[in-house]
């Protein structure tokens, strides 16, 4: 075994190490900030295990990073340093797959898995130190582990040795949390603490790919600082900054020619995605070295991968790295080239602890996949967001690793002012079940006990809660039960362990297992969206999926067997009594049946009932489409897998579900199983329902209706209907909104006790004013015939007597000099008589109502009805008015009078000759 020195020397953050030993000696907590290449990742694990001196004390270390590809490769790394295969002095553990032995000192392992070792041995008993990589990428398993880490050293291994390790990261804010600061809790962002010498140089080429002098770099080949932070003080842990090669990236803006449509939930718009490969070819081109291009997911990869399927021709090998990837092929790309240059196609697993050997190029697509929760529908989703700044920095840096590079940013210089400095932190975003277990099992049921840099949403961890109790994780008080104690043990998300606990009851521990391993790593579009179908294309594949889900279904069986003691066979005979396997409904098999089980048990609220043309509804309430292909639209129940909602969508997309009858629906949905007798109005059917409903969830099963409904649940349900409709369901005839229009006058101009009848007052007391009629009502018809006017009187003040003056001071008419009895139009601000001038001969004075308060606005009218002049001064009009009015229109109606002194007149609603006779 020969330690390789020269590499370890050539690593700059060598020169930390011992400001790194200091801060960690005193205070047992530290951040460390180092850029990308300075050997943060693979030497100081080494260092802090005492593995580079013989004299120095072992050390157990655990490294915990975000990825597993992150994890092996960090691995791997380390052996080859001190000259040895992985499983001797170093080790990783990731989900599926340990290689550790019992001389192991270093460990790497996944976020996860660290996580899961905490619940199961809270001091972790023999590891010296935990070093948090990445910690900037703010995953929620590693905010969890560093929160119950900082429990650990505070209750039980004060001794223990931790240390938050980044290139670019909120270092306030971690330095106080790991020192327990009253600045925690802050957040990601504006407290931020980074150092300038830490972060990869970077400069600006316009348009072209012509390399220009670049400023500001951090320093010459070997130049190394590092020194505890003066900014963060007080009682935080001390951050200790290393600067190193940084070898200067300059930058080309690259935007696409033609706008393009932005990232629309999981939808990349594909003229973008050519765009990205017409560029990574430019930078071919012009740059040599190979290219790392980065992606949001495994779609848009293959879709690139497609546009650049012809440069094999040229030399030139394209290849493709996600978290999907065989582990062959990752392992390849970090190995180094062969000889051939290369593209590399990556998610943002590429981002960091990784070096691709080689890279000079970086071509950034610029966006990331960030999950997203509708907690009122229980839906997850990855959506597509644009990267930010911090994730660029760390993406350009990845071609300055080695030698000066350039990246290629597929925005403009004026877009890039405007990108989010931090990605979302995953807590405030995702969906928080696992978290919301896993913190009960801490005993910390709502986390607020806990040190996070950010708390969970309140809504969030309340729809997390009412899963956990579902499934019987938890308890109403939060407090975690012996199932779900045994759940957190498989390393599931507490809605697959639900289905396997209760599944392997039913079909056996093999059959269980595989199909929640489909559910776990959702199969690849081309297995189609049959659950039944991608299961049984699983099982005879020989594809990348198809082994990672067999490695999946063997560690499920394992895991099941530790937890529950289950010795079932692989074939499942052992059944127990349960929801039935066999499905009973036409055209379900046993494949169905049995996976239609399984994923109805983890998502009960997604069993869904076909409503015709492709439209299902779940048991959450959610309406949901299948695609117009799917060969699952003839079916008239289905279990649910995968579904997400588009953003705006009225309903959600179905991506994966199966076959299953009403039996398996109803026993896996037990929970949301009840029969009801409902009495109310249906917003739905616009009409009172009394009915007795059985329902599964939302889906209604049987309904029939109720005889003799309760008379209080009947009245309450048509005022309801009334305040949901408007007061336009019953019947208001002219008189009766003439009625309404005087009581509203009266309120207005003389107060109390003159009842206010806007709407909102009327629905407010329509258990007064509609008494008899509600009563007797049964339904929208019955309210339909109510007389609005007749019911509307009772609310006139009657017990005062004011009532009985009404038609004095509201009139519903006047009498004019003629003898005609006008109606008095009260619908205006002020009231209005609208009459024939000719009737009004002779009246010297404009009424007045309301007790002489307001005189009525007196509408004259020509003896066609239509208005000749308008007042509130009859005398006034008489003496200025009326002659203009006489010179126009005498000669039109020459048969009705017109005379010069109207004052004197004899009023009348005839004409001249008729009046004469008369």
């Amino acid at each position: 075994m020969t330690i390789r020195n020269d590499a370890l020397d050539r690593l700059p953050v060598r020169s930390a190490l011992p400001a790194l030993w200091q801060a960690l000696q005193d205070r047992g907590a530290a951040v460390l900030c180092a850029p990308p290449g300075t050997g943060k990742t693979t030497l100081v694990p080494l260092a802090l295990a005492g593995l580079l001196d013989p004299a120095d004390r072992q050390r157990r270390v655990v490294v915990a990073e975000p990825r597993r590809i992150a994890a092996r490769a960090a691995a791997r790394r380390m052996a080859w340093l001190l000259g040895e295969e992985v499983g001797g002095r170093v080790g990783f553990t990731v989900r599926g797959e340990r290689r550790v032995g019992p001389r192991t000192a270093i460990e790497v392992v996944t976020t996860g898995v660290l996580l899961q070792r905490l619940q199961r041995d809270q001091e972790l008993t023999g590891v010296d130190v935990v070093m948090l990589d990445e910690c900037h990428e703010r995953h929620l398993d590693a905010d969890t582990a560093a929160a119950f880490l900082l429990d650990v050293r505070a209750a039980l291994r004060p001794e223990l040795w931790l240390l938050a390790a980044s290139a670019t990261t909120d270092a306030a804010g971690w330095a106080a949390l790991l020192g327990g600061a009253d600045a925690a809790g802050t957040g990601t962002g504006e407290e931020s603490v980074r150092s300038a010498a830490g972060e990869t140089a970077v400069g600006t080429v316009g348009g072209t790919a012509e390399q220009q002098p670049v400023v500001g770099f951090a320093g010459d080949a070997g130049e190394v600082t590092a020194v505890p932070d003066q900014e963060v003080e007080g009682a935080a842990a001390p951050v200790v900054t290393a600067s190193g090669v940084a070898h200067p990236v300059a930058v080309v803006w690259a935007p696409p020619e033609r706008a393009v449509r932005p990232p629309h939930g999981m939808r990349v718009d594909p003229a973008f995605l050519d765009h990205v490969a017409v560029v990574v070819r430019r930078a071919l081109r012009e740059q040599a070295g190979d290219v790392l291009c980065f992606l949001p997911g495994v779609g848009e990869i293959g879709r690139v991968a497609h546009h650049l399927r012809d440069l094999a021709g040229s030399g030139v090998e394209v290849l493709q790295v996600h978290g999907r990837a065989p582990a062959a092929v990752q392992d390849a790309v970090l190995a180094g080239s062969s000889g051939r240059r290369r593209v590399v196609l990556a998610t943002s697993v590429a981002e960091s602890s990784l070096t691709v050997p080689g890279v000079r190029v970086v071509v950034d697509a610029g966006l990331a996949r960030e999950p997203r929760t509708d907690h009122a529908r229980g839906l997850s989703a990855l959506t597509t967001v644009r990267a930010s700044q911090a994730a660029a920095r760390q993406r350009a840096g990845r071609a300055g690793r080695e030698a000066p590079g350039t990246v290629y940013r597929c925005w403009s210089e004026a877009d890039d002012g405007r990108l989010p400095r931090w990605p979302a932190p995953e807590i405030a975003v995702a969906d928080l079940t696992a978290f919301a277990l896993h913190c009960a099992c801490w005993g910390e049921p709502d986390a607020s006990g806990l040190a996070l840099l950010d708390p969970p949403p309140g809504g969030a961890m309340a729809a997390a809660r009412e899963v956990l109790v579902a499934i019987g994780a938890v308890d109403g008080g939060g407090r975690v039960t012996d199932r779900g104690a045994r759940m957190a043990g498989l390393g599931l998300h507490p809605r697959l362990a639900r289905a396997l606990f209760d599944g392997a009851r039913q079909v056996g521990p093999r059959r269980a297992a595989e199909v929640v391993a489909l559910l776990s790593e959702e199969p690849p579009r081309e297995y189609g969206d049959d659950l039944a179908a991608a299961w049984r294309a699983a099982r005879r594949g020989g594809d990348a999926y198809a082994g990672r889900w067999r490695e999946e279904t063997r560690r499920l069986v394992g895991a099941l067997r530790t937890v529950e003691g289950t010795t079932g066979g692989a074939d499942g005979a052992h059944r127990t009594d349960g929801p039935p396997v066999a499905g009973g409904g036409r055209g379900v098999g046993f494949d169905d049946a049995v996976a239609g089980l399984v994923a109805a048990l983890a998502f009960p609220e997604r069993v869904a009932r076909a409503r015709g043309a492709g439209a299902l509804l779940m048991a959450s309430g959610t309406g949901a489409e299948l695609s117009a292909g799917s060969g699952l639209r003839e079916a008239e129940w289905l279990a649910v897998a995968v579904a997400d909602r588009p953003v705006n969508a009225v309903s959600a997309r179905v991506r994966l579900a199966v076959v299953i009858d009403e039996g398996t629906a109803r026993a896996a949905a037990s929970a949301l199983h009840a029969t009801v007798e409902e009495v109310g109005w249906s917003a739905e059917r616009a009409d009172l329902v009394a009915r007795r409903v059985e329902r599964l969830g939302r889906i209604e099963l049987r309904t029939r209706p109720l005889s003799a409904p309760d008379p209080e649940l009947v009245r309450a349900g048509l005022v309801e209907g009334l305040r949901r409709e408007g007061l336009g369901l019953l019947r208001w005839s002219a008189e009766a909104r003439g009625l309404r229009e005087r009581m509203a006058f009266a309120h207005r101009v003389l107060g109390e006790p003159w009842p206010d009848v806007s709407d909102a007052a009327l629905l407010a007391r329509a258990d007064e004013w509609l008494a008899g009629p509600l009563g007797r009502a049964r339904g929208r018809a019955d309210l339909e015939r109510v007389d609005a006017g007749t019911e509307l009187g009772r609310l006139l003040p009657w017990a005062t007597g004011d009532a009985a003056r009404f038609a004095e001071w509201v009139p519903e008419r006047i009498e004019v000099p003629s003898g005609s009895r006008i109606r008095v139009d009260y619908a205006e601000e002020q009231p209005v008589l609208a009459v024939k001038l000719q009737e009004l001969f002779g009246w010297q004075e404009t009424p007045r109502i309301a007790g002489g308060r307001v005189p009525v606005v007196v509408h004259l009218l020509s003896p066609a009805g239509r208005p000749a002049a308008v007042t509130s001064d009859l005398a006034s009009f008489w003496r200025e008015g009326y002659r203009s009015v006489r010179a126009e229109l005498r000669g039109r109606y020459p048969k009705h009078p017109w005379p010069e002194d109207p004052t004197t007149a004899e009023p009348t609603r005839h004409t001249t000759a008729r009046t004469r006779r008369g």
